[in-house]
């Protein structure tokens, strides 16, 4: 079908964009390591995936979560480093639920869900109480260097992970304010390579939010 050819060639033409945005940023700024883009090479590989709905996105999160991690620990971001060790555990149930709810086809893409309007209200509430306890609790008791922003990428990425992992598609509204808070963070860090991954994944967020609304939705 013409519409599913377009697809096709978006996603390839948008994962390749990214993987350029990384290599030309790595090199135009000669300080970031070469773990900062391997692990910026992974991140987009494993969020393209995820906005196509394919489950082959687990194999890519796995290895960027490992190599991310020692760039937060390298950096003091305490909160960053416990929602890796949570994203990790995570994936491991998630490759259950998304193998489970792969739709008929032989492309290995889910079928998602849709929360309601009552449900993400309370949720984004929710999350933004935790994030300012979180960020007075790193603030109190850490020599984190960016306590609040710290939290505030932190939490409520908990509870993206989550309803992305249960295939709910409203993750994506949560992991794009999310993204754009990252970007402030790393940009203040000084890690250019960081910075231009979340600046990507921002507008992963609105591709996946397109992408997951032409896959149609499940009440399964």
């Amino acid at each position: 079908m013409p519409h599913l050819r377009r697809n096709k060639i978006f996603d390839y033409a948008f994962l390749a964009l990214g993987l350029l945005i990384q290599a030309v940023t790595y090199l135009l700024m000669p300080h970031d390591t070469w773990l900062s883009v391997l692990s910026g090479c992974l991140g987009v590989c494993s969020v393209c995936l995820t906005a196509q709905g394919n489950i082959l996105t687990f194999a890519f999160g796995f290895a960027q979560v490992i190599t991310y991690t020692y760039l937060c620990w390298t950096q003091r971001f305490y909160g960053e480093i416990a929602i890796n060790a949570y994203y990790f555990l995570t994936m491991i149930y998630g490759v259950y639920v998304w193998h489970r709810r792969l739709s008929s086809s032989d492309e290995r893409l889910v079928s998602p869900r849709r929360l309601s309007r009552e449900w993400l209200l309370l949720i984004v509430l929710v999350s933004l109480v935790g994030s300012w306890l979180g960020g007075w609790g790193l603030a109190s008791w850490t020599d984190d260097t960016q306590p609040y922003l710290d939290a505030f990428t932190t939490v409520p990425a908990l509870v993206a992970q989550v309803l992305m992992i249960l295939v709910y598609r409203e993750h994506w509204f949560i992991w794009l304010a999310v993204d754009i808070l990252n970007v402030v963070l790393w940009l203040r860090a000084g890690d250019y390579c960081m910075t231009v991954q979340y600046a990507f994944w921002c507008a992963n967020c609105l591709y996946g939010l397109r992408r997951w609304r032409s896959l149609g939705i499940s009440k399964v």
